[in-house]
């Protein structure tokens, strides 16, 4: 008798040990596949992305204002592959997260500045296109370089004010399942329904309703509908607006089911949490992430003065002897925006975290003797005007360094 026992014991072991050697190759093989995608994401992100900027810093033709915030997305998606991006594959390398919950907190931050700040921007994009095709004769009063900046920083103090409040809900936690901290769907219900109906519904139906109406505008002028109609559109107005229509259905498709998702753990957490598949959960938040690189890969392949501009900038890091024959203003105009696009990328990643760690330790904290929470909140409040700061002055320095002489609108 003991020896049966002995024995079902013996062969229970072994079928969990069987178990467990099953789980920990499929959890091996998820994590393999994650990392994978991640470090394609960031490579495409920080090449994509660069050459994007480099693009509108050199080519007058695309220094205009509509622009401006095309710059500011690439940005948005920039920073994302600079800071949290690679702390969330050391976690997956390590299979837990390992840098503290300082980074957990300023990755989770930076993460939440850069979606939102993606989604304003793709709403700033939508409102210019639709003042630049519906209301032609308005646009250069609307959007002279003044306006054209205040109309960024807004955006961007918009995406401050809607990121902030996570430090107050403490949203901003790690999620083993996605090796992140991020958001965190069931930590407030009302907290997280106003969060996808303020940062994802409402501006989609903005964009939506912008790109509407220019669909509406761009088939009256095709058929002639209305033939007293003003309205010219040139060729590469169109392809410029396609440009941006699949940038925003590209985000819409990528981040619509971790929103849904959202929504729906946040009406009625306590049934729909538990019945989400983790691989869905996992899967819709790296479709998420992997957003981050598809917007230059569209400019390259819609617009062709983007395209001119990425085998230009490619051919000659590749060939330095074709910088020779190139004039000689091409080849200082390249030399001064890689120069600036160096030193505003570094500026752009280490003064706010900087900022942020030595103003949370030194000032708040050090100084002020401010509790964790009230450190990590106006220490946040600094980095966001520090990204402001250095964003508005390369925007200056970008537009001032050669902008177009005329008022005419350029693809």
């Amino acid at each position: 008798m003991d020896l049966e026992v002995k024995d079902v014991n013996g062969s229970n072991c072994l079928s969990r040990n069987e178990s467990d050697r099953g789980l920990s190759a499929s959890s091996s093989g998820v994590s393999t596949a994650l990392a994978s995608v991640l470090i394609f994401t960031i490579v495409v992100d920080i090449l994509g992305n660069v050459l994007v900027i480099l693009s509108v810093y050199r080519n007058k033709k695309l220094r205009n204002a509509g622009n401006i915030f095309v710059v500011s997305l690439s940005v948005a998606d920039l920073v994302v592959a600079l800071y949290p991006y690679p702390l969330v594959l050391t976690a997956i390398f390590h299979n837990d997260w390992t840098m503290g919950d300082l980074h957990c907190q300023a990755s989770g931050f930076i993460m939440g500045l850069s979606v939102i700040g993606s989604i304003f921007n793709i709403t700033a994009i939508a409102i210019n296109r639709y003042c630049y095709i519906c209301h032609s004769l308005h646009y250069d009063r609307l959007y002279s370089l003044r306006n054209t900046c205040c109309y960024l920083g807004l955006t961007w103090l918009l995406t401050a004010i809607a990121t902030v409040p996570n430090f107050f809900v403490g949203s901003l936690q790690y999620d083993p399942r996605i090796y992140s901290c991020t958001f965190a769907q069931t930590v407030s219900s009302y907290y997280t329904i106003s969060v996808v109906v303020i940062h994802f519904l409402i501006p989609l139906l903005v964009v939506s309703y912008c790109y509407m109406r220019i669909w509406v505008l761009v088939i009256q002028v095709k058929h002639r509908v209305k033939p007293e109609q003003r309205t010219k559109l040139k060729p590469s107005d169109v392809r410029n607006f396609l440009t941006m229509f699949m940038v925003f259905v590209l985000f819409a498709v990528c981040w619509a089911p971790l929103n849904l998702i959202g929504l729906a753990v946040a009406i009625n957490p306590v049934k729909v949490a538990p019945n989400i598949p983790e691989w869905l959960f996992v899967t819709s938040y790296f479709m998420a992430y992997f957003n981050s690189c598809l917007n230059a890969i569209i400019y390259g392949l819609l617009n062709q003065n983007f395209r001119k501009e990425y085998k230009t900038i490619l051919l000659a890091l590749c060939i330095p002897r074709l910088l020779l024959m190139e004039t000689s203003s091409n080849e200082s105009s390249l030399v001064s925006a890689l120069k600036t696009l160096l030193f505003f990328t570094i500026l752009m990643v280490t003064l706010p975290i900087g900022l942020y760690f030595a103003s949370k330790a030194y000032i708040f904290e050090g100084s002020m003797k401010m509790s964790s929470s009230d450190s990590y909140f106006y220490a946040a409040i600094v980095a966001v005007l520090a990204v402001h700061v250095v964003l508005a002055l390369f925007v200056y320095v970008a537009w001032n360094e050669g902008a177009p002489k005329g008022k005419g609108k350029d693809d």
